[in-house]
């Protein structure tokens, strides 16, 4: 049986205590944004995923969708789920008011977010594809195409999809066939196939709004190429109820391995009629807004299942009795001790743990900088908040699934032979995981993003967006009784990542093999370093609080022993990934290929 609670109150600690919700109110748009809203938000999406959607988890997963005949049925319960799910407001909690959204912050949206992926991920889809949709269109459509379709999606009556991939081309979008015809009219007709497509057909709305990337006729070859169009399965009436049905034909779905509750659609678009979004041959630029929000929500969903996974190992060490603890009998009374007396199944709960947290605590960071990058009123506060999204976006992508799928992959050792049965729902956790570190650019992608993009952006401009707070924080706490035992691992592994970061800088210039080679190690070790340093900030304000609020101490006090466990026990394997960083491409690159 999976169990999963929303960790409520971690989440409080993170928004409340790590990050100062306080300040949230001082941007424009949340004046009257307080904590007590916040909780009262996060607490009804809690009753929501615990009471519908985490119910329909492992049924959905075995039902899975259908196909026949161009449509597409989501599982049993799914459609009154999301009804219910829309009625509520839920799908637009952080959408303009102005399009019939409520306005909430990033940094809220983000919590949601993680619950309905813990929940139910297959569920969670849907809506947060309509969200980056909304973000893209909002962004760079025209005035007139945001208010005919904005208000729908907002609404969640309709949803949005992303069609960038074909047969031929996955990450290489200069490769798209997909074409644009122009019309007299201003609009255009849309023909092609594209693959892989989440939620690109189902029936729980009653339209879906693709973004479509296309070439118009005079398009320059390779990725200067792409345009971006809004290209509906239904044309909107006049008064903005469904019309006609549009060129657009799911002719099958995928069978995958998990994420099984959500369709996975090939799509045909057939002289379909659609809108150009932002300028002719500028598509990955517009798409790219709704690309690095999915990326972030692909990063959450590692978390959840993380989470998810968590709880249904912990609830499964203290029940399942198998020996007895290496000190003598824990519960003499029983005919075994319960498995969570065992040292080395506390040592993966901690793994988890520490883990799951330190990505919340980083995620938290990342939204913050969300809306300070849509709200503040400095734009140099703005800048530097965009900056630090830029950078982290493929570190939150990559290090939250892989650290995702570890976690579920711990959870399943945890449960040992009923972990790979499906009563429990552990396996589940595991499928879907690994999904993630696939879709939305592979983490092997994410990487060479972060390392050929990101570092040298700029003259290195987004790098001080996290060096230079990590670096005067360091420095302010080297003394600190309490905290300078943490800071000595956080600067040697910060230490460690300056390094990597020269050498991979340096031989960049020279061999752009020899950074390639390296750019999976050192996103990951750049993610530990990011979550070191959280982990630092979360013992801070813990041994604060547990001063100020001793009915809390049990809580904070477990904040730092897991802090003191990541920065001992985790933290280190930066040495061996600046070392293998440091030792080149070697053989692997060396190979021919002919040897494969």
């Amino acid at each position: 049986m999976q169990v999963y609670t929303p960790p409520l109150r971690d989440m409080r600690f993170v928004l409340h205590e790590l990050h100062g919700s306080e300040e949230l109110s001082t941007l424009k748009g949340l004046e009257e944004l307080s904590p007590d809203l916040i909780d009262a938000v996060l607490e009804e999406a809690g009753k929501f995923v615990t009471e519908v959607l985490a119910p329909l988890n492992q049924s959905g997963d075995l039902e899975g969708c259908t196909y026949e005949n161009g449509v597409v049925r989501t599982p049993k319960g799914f459609k009154e789920a999301y009804t219910a799910f829309r009625e509520g407001g839920w799908n637009g909690i952080a959408c303009d008011p102005k399009y019939g959204g409520q306005g909430l912050p990033a940094s809220v949206n983000k919590l949601v977010e993680e619950m309905l992926c813990s929940g139910n991920l297959a569920f969670g889809i849907c809506p947060g594809l309509t969200h980056g949709a909304y973000q893209a269109l909002k962004a760079y459509a025209s005035d007139e195409l945001k208010d005919r379709f904005l208000p729908k999606m907002v609404d969640g009556v309709w949803s949005g999809s992303m069609c960038l991939t074909e047969p031929q081309c996955g990450t290489d979008l200069g490769l798209v066939r997909t074409k644009a015809e122009p019309q007299a009219d201003g609009s255009y007709k849309i023909t092609g196939n594209k693959i892989f497509i989440s939620a690109g057909e189902q029936d729980m709305t009653e339209n879906i709004v693709h973004l479509v990337l296309a070439r118009l006729p005079d398009a320059p070859k390779g990725i200067k190429g792409i345009s971006l169009f809004l290209v509906p399965k239904f044309l909107p009436k006049e008064d903005g109820s469904v019309g006609p049905r549009n060129g657009v034909l799911c002719t099958g779905i995928e069978h995958k391995m998990g994420i099984h509750g959500s369709s996975t659609c090939q799509m045909s678009f057939d002289e379909a009629t659609g809108w150009l979004v932002g300028e002719p041959h500028k598509g990955m630029r517009a798409m790219f807004a709704m690309m690095n929000s999915e990326r972030l929500s692909v990063g959450t969903q590692g978390l959840g299942l993380g989470e998810a996974a968590y709880q249904s190992a912990v609830a499964y060490a203290k029940e399942r009795l198998q020996g007895r603890a290496l000190s003598g009998a824990k519960h003499p009374d029983k005919p075994a001790d319960p498995i969570i007396v065992h040292p080395d199944v506390r040592r993966t709960l901690m793994t988890m743990r520490a883990y799951n947290e330190g990505c919340r605590a980083l995620a938290g960071w990342v939204a913050r900088a969300l809306d300070l990058m849509e709200r503040a009123e400095d734009p140099e506060e703005r800048k530097r908040a965009e900056d630090f999204t830029a950078l982290m976006t493929p570190i939150v992508k990559a290090l939250f699934t892989d650290l995702g799928f570890e976690a579920t992959s711990m959870g399943m050792q945890v449960y040992g032979g009923h972990g790979y049965i499906r009563d429990h729902g552990m396996e589940q956790y595991v499928r879907d995981a690994r999904i993630a570190m696939i879709y939305e650019g592979t983490n092997g992608v994410q990487a060479l993003d972060l390392v050929g993009r990101k570092l040298p952006a700029h003259m290195g401009r987004y790098l001080r967006s996290f060096f230079h707070p990590v670096l005067n924080y360091m420095d302010a706490k080297l003394d600190d009784e309490n905290l300078g035992p943490l800071i000595t691992p956080l600067s040697k592994a910060f230490g460690a990542l300056q390094l990597a970061t020269a050498h991979i800088a340096e031989k960049g210039l020279k061999d752009p093999e020899e950074a390639g080679a390296a750019a999976t190690e050192y996103l990951r070790l750049f993610g530990l370093v990011a979550l070191g340093y959280m982990w630092v900030r979360m013992a801070e304000v813990a041994y604060e609080k547990r001063v100020s609020n001793p009915n809390d101490a049990a809580f904070y006090d477990a904040k730092i022993v897991t802090a003191r466990f990541f920065m001992e026990k985790l933290l280190p394997d930066v040495a061996a990934l600046w070392g293998s960083i440091k030792a080149g491409k070697g053989a692997m690159m060396a190979l021919d290929e002919a040897m494969f």
